[in-house]
């Protein structure tokens, strides 16, 4: 198992990512609620300017109001600015006041009016930028539930379309993984943490340049561990998604696991394999926890990392400008104030701010990424079988089946059928048999199209399955599989499940023509009896029953059973068969026979070997032959008790070799 998944995890982890076209294939699904966007860009602009212009307003706070106060009243309350508009610092302080230009003949109360004036607008942007984010992150968590539900549904669709080759391939807990874990990582981000980001990066940039525009020199002073930021980020992102690829794969090698456990629940108890299975899922839970701790590692590291940077930066804004201010000088001939050293403190903090919340959102924005791109991957997984663009829907059938010398395969160069030629007239009866791997089951997948033919033909009344719709294809032909699938509803539900606009009459009379009708009045609600998972409650050969009176319901003209009386006993085997003789009138049918006793009527018996049909013919001409039908044959009745007497068509037959 381990093998298995180690295989699955290096095809996963050995294709080339690109970041960035994951991201731009998620925005082309945002696209189509532009207006929305628009105004989220309009309130991420808007809540962002708010912020940056908070921390220059502090500064300006101090410079054109207690500043020059603090001297107006240690020179006697009443005193004007005017005086103080001589000094030369204060006079440079002064011409930063971009909000109000301090009046100078403004006495000290005055001046005291204007400070209190703009902190009610500090507080004011403060609250205004609260409300403006939460319409904001309200908007594009609107967006990014629709967008996420688009996805899924298109995933959803996908799914079905894929042929079962895909599904031979892929284990059912990993594609369930894809569809949920993946998408619920996803759904963590493009909400809140999207938005976050965007507004975050947006944030870092305004204040780089108002950083810049009050005074440049001092500016890069500030921002010297930006670089280092920026590398430390690249690489700790680089490694995060890395190991968050991997971690996404272990957890669908986890959910893989559980499924197959749980499902094969009673195989598992049935051979004492309790202790295998509990150690399997310890090793890949294992896996999926050293995954999981790995990338939380690099994300965890990348915080505190530049946080650190961060106090470097406050400490380098502080002590540089407080040590250029108290010599008294400026930087490269601009000043540096009391105010603008506070506005340099405030935008630091708000330059780090988003940057550290990026760094906290980073493990859940790795692990979207990484889901994202086993989201797509799945999306980008071909489909195989399609329609050709002219296809026709396809007329109501007779049922005339020919093949035309098939070839099949389902690896490269591994041929299944070879040479496969069939003739099968409307209402006949062709039964198939054969050694375990010769090729039976490939026969009748190709004909409702599951699989496609490599080369040769198969047409329905002279029309080639392939100039078809699929839909209007698979809609006249019924199959009863070996072990039919039952859902979780009524039984009136599962029978109608082919025919939903059937009446509850129509589903009596195919239950009825299946032979179910008596057993179905036997439980507890009859017909709108809720089964279990798979049938839960049911013998397996009322589940036949059920799966032929669903076919039934569809009235197919074409009728394929694939070793449907296998998996019963005797006397079940007899019911079904009944019900399939009824069933099987005037339809053109292919079974597929275990049993050779059951397919003595058939108007033609096909055996394959290695994909060959190397014998043709009735029942009892095969038997006369002697040839590998006959072995076979007997070989079944040889197993029984020798007490059990021939069946008739063997005593009718001289089997006493000549001599004897």
């Amino acid at each position: 198992m381990m093998d298995r998944q180690s295989q699955f995890l290096g095809m996963e982890t050995s294709k080339a990512r690109s970041v960035r076209g994951t991201l731009v294939r998620l925005w082309h699904y945002f696209q189509r609620y532009g207006l929305i966007l628009l105004l989220v860009g309009v309130l991420v602009i808007s809540s962002t300017y708010m912020q940056v212009l908070i921390p220059d307003l502090t500064g300006q706070a101090v410079d054109c109001y207690l500043g020059p106060y603090s001297m107006a009243a240690a020179a006697g309350g009443g005193a004007a600015l005017g005086s103080f508009a001589d000094n030369a610092e204060q006079a440079n302080a002064f011409s930063n006041c971009w909000y109000t230009t301090p009046d100078i003949t403004a006495t000290a109360g005055e001046t005291l009016a204007g400070f209190g004036r703009l902190i009610l607008l500090i507080v004011g942007l403060y609250v205004g930028s609260a409300v403006l984010s939460g319409f904001m992150f309200y908007m594009m968590s609107w967006a990014g539930y629709h967008v996420l539900r688009d996805l899924q549904a298109q995933v959803f669709n996908h799914i079905h379309q894929l042929s079962l080759g895909f599904f031979t391939k892929h284990e059912a807990g990993d594609v369930m993984s894809r569809f949920t874990n993946d998408s619920d990582t996803l759904q963590q981000v493009i909400g809140f943490g999207l938005v976050s980001v965007l507004q975050g990066i947006l944030l870092i940039g305004w204040i780089i340049v108002v950083m810049f525009q009050r005074n440049a020199p001092f500016a890069l002073i500030s921002l010297v561990t930006l670089p280092l930021m920026v590398i430390i980020t690249r690489w700790f992102s680089e490694q995060a998604r890395k190991a968050f690829r991997r971690a996404r794969q272990q957890i669908g090698n986890v959910n893989a696991d559980l499924q197959e456990s749980i499902s094969a629940v009673r195989e598992v108890q049935a051979f004492s394999r309790e202790e295998e299975n509990i150690q399997n899922f310890r090793e890949s839970n294992a896996a999926n926890r050293d995954a999981n701790i790995r990338a939380q590692a690099y994300t965890g590291a990348l915080g505190p990392a530049l946080e650190g940077l961060s106090y470097v930066s406050l400490a380098v804004v502080a002590g540089i400008g407080g040590l250029l201010m108290l010599r008294g000088g400026g930087l490269m001939g601009e000043t540096i104030s009391v105010g603008l050293i506070i506005t340099f403190i405030g935008s630091t903090q708000q330059f780090n701010r988003p940057v550290q919340q990026i760094s906290t959102l980073w493990a859940t924005i790795q692990s979207a990424i990484a889901g994202a791109e086993r989201i797509f991957g799945l999306l980008d997984e071909p489909v195989e079988i399609k329609d050709k663009p002219n296809a026709i829907v396809m007329p109501p059938i007779t049922g005339h089946v020919v093949y035309q010398d098939v070839f099949a395969e389902y690896n490269p160069d591994e041929p299944i059928l070879r040479g496969i030629s069939i003739d099968a007239k409307p209402g006949q009866s062709v039964a198939i048999v054969g050694p375990t791997g010769a090729g039976k089951t490939t026969i009748i997948n190709l004909l409702p199209r599951f699989w496609d033919v490599e080369s040769g033909s198969i047409t329905i009344d002279g029309i080639d399955v392939r100039d078809v719709t699929q839909q209007s294809l698979r809609r006249q032909i019924g199959i009863v599989l070996q072990d039919s699938f039952l859902f979780s509803d009524t039984v009136m539900n599962n029978i109608r499940y082919g025919r939903p606009d059937a009446t509850d009459e129509e589903v009596i009379a195919a239950a009825q023509l299946a032979h179910a009708d008596d057993f179905i009045n036997r439980l507890q609600d009859g017909y709108q009896t809720v089964l279990g998972e798979r049938g839960a409650g049911l013998s397996q050969g009322q589940r036949q029953l059920l799966s032929i009176a669903r076919v039934a319901l569809i009235d197919p003209r074409i009728l394929i059973l694939d070793e449907a009386t296998s998996s019963v006993d005797t006397r079940t085997e007899r019911e079904i068969q009944k019900a399939l003789e009824e069933l099987l009138q005037g339809r053109t049918s292919f079974v597929i026979a275990h049993r050779l006793s059951t397919i003595r009527t058939a108007d033609q018996v096909l055996v394959l070997k290695d994909g060959q049909i190397i014998e043709q013919g009735t029942h009892r001409s095969l038997l006369e032959k002697r040839g590998f039908y006959f072995d076979l044959y007997m070989s079944q009745f040889r197993r029984k008790s020798t007490e059990e007497d021939l069946p008739d068509d063997l005593n009718e037959l001289e089997l006493m070799e000549p001599g004897d």
